[in-house]
């Protein structure tokens, strides 16, 4: 199932400075993004979310962070701040990933800012019902734009997991996994994953 293409022209605009000033001026409560020059404000995770995203992170950590009977070669990071684009597009996913040539210190000196300007290879949204139509269009324009090769979607609630793949600016929905499967997901599929661990409590 392919989407809908990207437009190939995106817009230089920069963010308009009200819209700037909202994002630096945003509650610590709550996660600020500004999406195509749209500033969204959205609460911290439900417990679901949160649990799913940190038991995600957990299981994928050791293989391909750290190389724990996995490849490694990998930087993931929850909730990492990203800096994308001429505008630029500013967006928070519930996981992103690096191959490690491409971020070989993640840390940085002191002089490193907060977020990362460097799109990911791989980032994760889990879904709610304040988030699921920003992380199905705006994010994924912007992601397809940035040439982000894989993007997973998570429903907590209906346990499901959608993997895409980036293919010429067009997103396919290469597998959806759902329940208790155990199953090999782009572009982690050098381990088995088993999907009752990342829905357990």
């Amino acid at each position: 199932m392919a989407l809908r293409r990207p437009p190939e022209s995106e817009s230089t605009e920069r963010n308009a400075p009200s819209v700037e000033a909202a994002f630096q001026a945003a509650p610590e409560e709550m996660v600020a993004q500004i999406l195509e020059g749209e500033l969204h404000l959205s609460p911290r995770p439900a417990r679901s979310h949160a649990n799913v995203t940190s038991n995600l992170g957990g299981i994928l950590m050791g293989p391909f962070k750290f190389g724990s009977g996995g490849p490694g070669g990998w930087v993931i990071i929850d909730e990492p701040e990203l800096h994308l684009g001429p505008r630029p597009d500013k967006l928070v996913p519930d996981l992103a990933g690096w191959r490690r040539e491409r971020l070989p210190r993640a840390v940085g000196g002191n002089e490193a800012p907060a977020y990362y300007d460097l799109a990911p290879d791989w980032a994760c949204e889990v879904l709610s019902e304040r988030t699921r139509r920003r992380d199905k269009g705006q994010k994924m324009r912007i992601y397809a734009r940035e040439g982000v090769r894989h993007v997973w979607h998570v429903d907590p609630l209906a346990q499901t997991l959608d993997v895409f793949r980036l293919i010429e600016r067009e997103w396919l929905l290469v597998h959806s996994f759902a329940g208790n499967e155990r199953v090999r997901a782009e572009p982690f599929e050098a381990i088995e994953l088993d999907l009752a661990l990342v829905w357990s409590e």
